[in-house]
């Protein structure tokens, strides 16, 4: 049974969440998703500094030892999926990690549309909600971000 959160409540538990140590659990990550608000792609235009939830995922730890940063929406064509940063520190869209980089589009995600991130080399989808005007919430979909029926959960910071 999923918890109904409002999006104060959301908000908040996404703030207690995010600054929790050790496994977070993907159903408290699905009640705060509920309770978000969507977003229109051209909201996300911009650089963001990103982290991700620890679940169990798969794909945990992978984006922080790639030296993931976070992502660039420069317009609905041009997104630089995977900011990373080199041995130098230097930041750079990591094209080969990601497979090329990707799109902006509204696409529905749970019964809401939502502004998604779309991959132009391999299946997946980035969904994001609004926690407030400089953090977005996003969910990782699609046949190459479910792992075992999982999804991986991230969110941006605006830089």
């Amino acid at each position: 049974m999923t918890i109904s959160l409002t999006r104060t409540e959301a908000q908040q538990r996404f703030t207690e969440l995010r600054a929790a140590d050790g496994l977070v659990d993907d159903a408290d990550l699905d009640a705060i998703w509920a309770g978000l608000t969507t977003l229109k792609p051209a909201e996300l235009f911009g650089a963001w500094k990103g982290g991700e939830f620890v679940t169990g995922h798969a794909a945990n730890g992978l984006l922080e030892k790639s030296g993931w940063y976070g992502k660039t929406f420069t317009s609905r064509t041009d997104v630089q999926p995977l900011i990373c940063r080199d041995a130098e520190g230097t930041l750079f869209s990591n094209t080969k990690l990601g497979k090329g980089e990707a799109s902006l589009w509204s696409i529905e995600f749970r019964g809401e549309v939502t502004a998604s991130m779309v991959y132009d080399g391999q299946p997946v989808i980035d969904h994001f909600k609004r926690v407030d005007e400089n953090t977005v919430m996003g969910i990782m979909n699609g046949t190459g971000g479910v792992v075992d029926g999982q999804h991986l959960y991230f969110y941006l910071e605006r830089v």
